[in-house]
C-alpha cells in the first residue's frame, strides 16, 4: 500500500511537533518545515499528497504564498490553511465565497487547536480516502 505524505509547516515548534505525532500516528508519512523558506525547498523536493501550512510564519501571509506555489506546481495536491488569526485578530478568512476560494488557493481553511479527529476527516475527505 502507497502511504500518503503530507508536509506540515509551522513556525510554532510545539504545534509543529504536535501535528507532525497526530499526523504520523493516523499512518501518513510526514515532514515538516519551521519556516515558510523550508517550506518552499521542501515543496521542491519533497511530493506531498496533501500540505497543512500555518498562515503567520516569518510573514503574516506566508500560509497563501506557501498555497499558492504548491498549487502552481501540483494543483491537485489539496492544501489546508491553519491560523490562530481569528482569535488573535478577529478577522474571518473563509472559504465560502469563490472570490475568497480563487485568492486564496487552499482547499481548506482550519483554526489552531483543532482536534486530531476533525483534522483526520478533512484530510481524508480531501484525499478522498
Amino acid at each position: 500500500m502507497n502511504t500518503k505524505k503530507i508536509l506540515i509547516a509551522d513556525d510554532d515548534q510545539d504545534l509543529l511537533l504536535q501535528m507532525e505525532l497526530y499526523v504520523k500516528k493516523m499512518g501518513f508519512e510526514v515532514e515538516t518545515a519551521d519556516s515558510q523558506k523550508e517550506a518552499e525547498e521542501k515543496l521542491n523536493n519533497f511530493n506531498p499528497d496533501l500540505c497543512i501550512f500555518d498562515l503567520m510564519m516569518e510573514n503574516k501571509d506566508s500560509g497563501f504564498i506557501l498555497s499558492y506555489k504548491s498549487k502552481k506546481k501540483n494543483p491537485e495536491v489539496p492544501v489546508i490553511i491553519i491560523s490562530a488569526v481569528t482569535a488573535e485578530t478577529g478577522m474571518n478568512f473563509s472559504l465560502e465565497t469563490d472570490a475568497n476560494h480563487t485568492w486564496m488557493k487552499a482547499d481548506l481553511f482550519l483554526e489552531k487547536n483543532v482536534r486530531a479527529e476533525q483534522l483526520h476527516r478533512e484530510m481524508n475527505k480531501l484525499m478522498r480516502l
